[in-house]
């Protein structure tokens, strides 16, 4: 595992870790119920922001996983998308980071081109 790999994976951990701490604080004092959290997320127009800039964050991640798991078949890195919205876009992103860079170190994205556009390797140059 490389440097890169294990900042990846420490990102996620506290990620998760982290915000949890707050949350399981948050619930303690106030309950499992969902509507107060939600009441509690837009108090003021800061916090509306900070909610919306990371659901849109979480939104932007999912489509960019399931475009690369589409194309390159690696299913288990789905596994980031219930990270990103089960415990947040803070876990999630550095998770799929340290999935897609074990994918890089093994040399999977070389097998399969990046997109529609990619010339082939054999086309000359214009």
């Amino acid at each position: 595992m490389t440097g890169l790999q294990r900042f990846y994976l420490a990102l996620a951990l506290w990620g998760a870790v982290h915000p949890m701490y707050y949350f399981v604080q948050w619930f303690a004092e106030n309950g499992l119920q969902m509507g107060p959290m939600l009441d509690a997320w837009h108090v003021n127009a800061a916090s509306s922001g900070l909610v919306w800039d990371l659901t849109i964050s979480a939104f932007a991640l999912t489509v960019w996983v399931v475009a690369e798991v589409i194309q390159h078949r690696r299913w288990r890195d789905l596994v980031a998308i219930p990270a990103t919205f089960c415990i947040g876009v803070s876990c999630g992103l550095p998770l799929y980071l340290f999935l897609r860079s074990q994918r890089r170190a093994s040399g999977a994205f070389d097998a399969v081109p990046s997109g529609p556009f990619e010339r082939s390797k054999s086309a000359a140059p214009d």
